[in-house]
């Protein structure tokens, strides 16, 4: 991921309109405004939540969490190549029981959007794809071809089929509201023309005629034919507009944030920006927004693709991918909420859901407010007024005068007023607190690291076989593996000039990636690997060869298969010891990326000779899959005590670089998600209790990590973070302190009555509120001013203006609480420190582990 690669989980081991329904009732129908259940309009907002990417014990909270910031709808994609790992043989277990993840969904009162595809891009394995798939005589993937549409239909209708027996499409009484069929293949569809429009339409028809009940959708999609859904995807969608007027705008795809590649920044995206976003869609009328991810979760296993995307795929999500601690029997640690972007996210879908009435019942009038000003102003026959005020300068402030008011909107921002009179909310006014969150030792000793080297002398001759010339690699391991020796050798003449104080030959190797090492004679000589952006690349290295025959080996490498053409560029155990092994080894859409080569294709040649240039790439080259100790099952408890292991001590001086290593540990006290720092390791595979947690490599992020405003367009490379990798420890997800900055007249809701028409009885001070972790309380306040504090959480300083009983006031009623609430006026700090100038609190409170017998109860003032 970044530079510091840090790895969670909690155990390791290291290496469609109701015309489309003919027979079933509809009750999920649509107009031009909105989606209707049961007849009524609504906006809805949704979040992704993908459960492979979580553990099932995850899943309840998550989607509790998800519900309590706001949300209606949970989205996720069905990934085929988990369900259907071999042609005819399904798994729906575990974490890939859909089943009971979308009947979660259904038990907590939300709807659920199912993206079937099947191609899902994701940022996994070959965008969801089987291997196996590849390798159907005749097959050209995402086109108008017949073996892909008979393979691609059989599967959709595996998956309705399911979803009908259980009756979980809203139709039936159960969640699932919208499906979509195909996945952002606008671009790819362009691109093949006649045989990319015949195989879209031919989709989209196959997908209505399975007679869900539900409307079904495509995304990025302009020309899908009725009665499908077109929508939108990406940072922005306010510009977006359904192919037909009739149809709803639905914006499928809103990006939290931004995946993360090994060696690449970790990006960030501004909740302002974000929310932002969000009310510039739903003032344009867009009525359904899904945040992509709403909790980002985990690329356990091999699952990653891309290639070289990271084990993590956090995406800067409201909820983050860190999991309960393993064995806790304390509920709430399935992912950890992300403030103040989970909170501000949360003001602002209520906001919007008092507009709701009159949102889904009329067009907006737009009335220009200034040059980079508007108001956008919904009305309806029944009385019902909403408003938004936009100001979409990324440099200035401005005052606006709208119905008779005046109005401050900061720069980027929208405001929205529910009465057409009162502002609620505003995108750039974040009123919650913010949580700074570290990764703390655990304290967690970890037991006995042993070793083992991978025998790279010799090769099992049961799974070898020898053949003439270079393969492409996953033709080979079907990716069973990601590992795929190339083998061969050279016989040297005594004569050589090298071998009599010449200069060394030089060893050319041309692959078409992920990474190589290179042994001479079963010695490492040389490594080389590709990025996400160039995955080829050419390795140019001296070799040391001696006289008589030398064996050249070359260990090619794959860090995820591809997931579309542009691609160039645990299971909760509880056990008291934890196994913990490492094996350490030195967006956006195309089509037919199945053709894509990985592995060693050649050249590969030996520079320098006596003879001149030596080509190797048509000589016999011997292929060996994986590695022994995946052979011999290492990464199981059950499979340790098959290999001699060392004290890792000893084997570190010997410079191995293919070996295992395994560690126990005791779980520590406490009930923090952990993570494994993979600090001081290169580049492996991390299993625990023979789970696979994913790939790690510790590799320097590039990128401008300097900054981060929110205004202006959001890209990925804005709001990036990098690190610094330089010893594996166990450590705590934990907050360690949280910050608050809000001013006197933030808007609150408190202060908007429809009775009295936007004129409140009493006017209601804004408060900050600060709140720890459940086990934590604010032990101390390290920064508080009432007045015109300066600076950003981590860095406050005082302004010019500050109330000296900023600290009393903050202390007596937040230390020893885990949660506390501060009212900003000036008769709660005593007297005004600046009158007539616009003040603010600013604080940052440390939390520190408690107890239930020593935390005071909570306080409100």
């Amino acid at each position: 991921m970044a530079t510091l690669f840090v790895y969670r989980m909690l155990i390791v081991f290291c290496l469609s309109l109701c015309l489309c329904c003919h027979h079933i009732h509809c009750s999920v129908t649509y107009d031009r405004k909105a989606l209707l259940i049961n007849g009524q309009r609504r906006i809805l907002f949704s979040g992704s939540i993908h459960y492979p990417r979580s553990t099932p014990d995850m899943w309840e909270d998550l989607i509790q969490k998800a519900k309590d910031g706001g949300l209606d709808v949970i989205e996720t994609y069905v990934f085929w190549n988990v369900h259907e790992p071999s042609p005819g043989n399904y798994n729906f277990e575990g974490r890939y029981d859909l089943v009971r993840f979308i009947k979660t969904i259904q038990k907590a009162g939300l709807y659920a959007h199912l993206r079937i595809g099947p191609y899902v891009c994701a940022e996994w394995n070959f965008g969801g794809f089987p291997v196996w798939l590849k390798y159907v005589p005749g097959i050209s993937f995402r086109t108008d071809n017949e073996p892909f549409k008979r393979a691609m239909q059989g599967f959709t209708e595996k998956i309705v089929n399911l979803m009908k027996s259980e009756n979980l499409f809203e139709s039936q009484g159960g969640p699932i509201i919208l499906s979509q069929i195909e996945n952002e293949y606008g671009a790819q569809s362009k691109l093949l023309g006649a045989a990319g429009h015949n195989y879209m339409t031919w989709a989209a028809k196959m997908a209505v005629e399975m007679g869900t009940g539900v409307p079904w959708v495509m995304c990025k999609e302009e020309d899908a034919p009725d009665p499908v859904i077109n929508s939108c995807n990406g940072f922005y969608c306010d510009a977006f507009t359904p192919n037909q007027p009739y149809k709803p705008t639905i914006w499928t795809e809103a990006w939290s944030g931004w995946f993360t590649e090994f060696g690449g920044p970790i990006h960030q995206r501004p909740v302002q920006d974000l929310a932002f976003a969000a009310a510039r869609f739903i003032q344009k009328g867009g009525s359904f927004i899904n945040y992509y991810m709403y909790h980002g979760g985990t690329n356990f296993g091999r699952s990653a693709g891309g290639p070289f995307i990271t084990t993590s795929y956090d995406y800067d999500a409201p909820i983050d991918e860190y999991g309960k601690k393993l064995g806790s029997k304390t509920e709430g640690f399935a992912g950890l909420i992300r403030q103040p972007k989970y909170g501000h996210l949360k003001e602002l879908h209520r906001a919007i859901k008092m507009c709701e009435r009159a949102l889904v019942s009329a067009d907006p009038i737009v009335t220009s407010l200034g040059g980079f000003q508007q108001a956008h102003v919904y009305s309806s026959e029944s009385g019902d007024c909403a408003a938004f005020l936009s100001n979409y300068d990324t440099k200035s402030a401005a005052r606006v005068l709208f119905n008779n008011m005046h109005y401050n909107l900061p720069p980027w921002s929208i405001s929205v007023l529910p009465d057409c009179r009162n502002v609620v909310f505003n995108t750039a006014k974040v009123g919650v607190q913010t949580s700074q969150m570290e990764m703390l030792p655990a304290n967690a000793e970890m037991f006995s690291w042993e070793s083992y080297f991978e025998d790279i002398s010799s090769l099992d001759d049961s799974s070898t076989f020898t053949t003439q010339g270079l393969l492409e690699q996953i033709n080979v391991t079907r990716d069973a593996s990601d590992y795929l020796w190339y083998i061969t050798s050279v016989d040297i003449g005594s004569s050589e000039s090298f071998l009599h104080g010449g200069e060394l030959p030089t060893l050319i190797v041309q692959s078409t990636g992920h990474a190589l090492h290179i042994f001479i004679n079963g010695q490492l000589s040389g490594s080389a690997f590709g990025t996400r952006e160039a995955r080829r690349f050419m390795y140019t290295g001296k070799v040391n060869l001696r006289a008589g025959r030398n064996k050249i080996a070359l260990l090619s490498v794959a860090v995820g298969l591809p997931i579309r053409e542009d691609d160039d560029s645990v299971n909760h155990f509880d056990f008291i010891a934890k196994l913990i092994m490492i094996f350490v080894i030195m967006k956006n859409v195309g089509g037919h990326y199945e053709t894509w080569n990985t592995g060693i294709l050649g050249p590969v040649a030996l520079h320098g000779l006596d003879q001149g240039k030596w080509d190797l790439s048509w000589q016999k080259w011997t292929y060996q899959v994986g590695l022994r100790g995946e052979a011999m099952n290492l990464v199981s408890p059950n499979g340790i005590s098959s290999v001699e292991w060392m004290q890792s001590s000893l084997a570190v001086q010997r410079q191995q670089p293919l070996m295992w290593h395994k560690a126990y540990f005791n779980a520590p006290e406490g009930d923090e998600p952990l993570a494994l720092d993979m600090e001081g390791m290169g580049k492996g595979q991390i299993w625990i209790n023979g789970q696979s947690v994913g790939r790690y490599w510790t590799a320097y992020a590039k990128g401008d990590c300097n900054g981060c405003n929110y205004v202006g367009g959001y890209r990925p490379t804005k709001c990036q973070l990098g690190g610094n990798p330089s010893r594996i420890s166990l450590v705590k997800r934990s907050v360690t302190s949280v910050c608050a900055e809000v001013a006197e007249y933030h808007p609150t809701i408190k202060n908007w009555h429809i009775e009295s028409y936007g004129k409140p009885e009493e006017f209601h001070s804004p408060k900050v509120h600060l709140r720890c972790s459940p086990g934590h309380a604010i032990s101390s306040i390290k920064f508080a001013s009432f007045g015109t504090p300066l600076g950003t959480c981590g860095s406050y300083q005082q302004g010019p203006c500050h109330s000296p009983t900023s600290y009393d006031i903050l202390e007596k009623k937040c230390v020893g609480k885990q949660r506390c609430a501060v009212t900003i006026s000036n008769s709660n700090f005593g007297v005004d420190p600046c009158p007539n100038v616009l003040k603010r609190l600013s604080v940052e409170a440390i939390c520190s582990p408690t107890t239930s017998t020593t935390m005071q109860p909570n306080w409100r003032g």
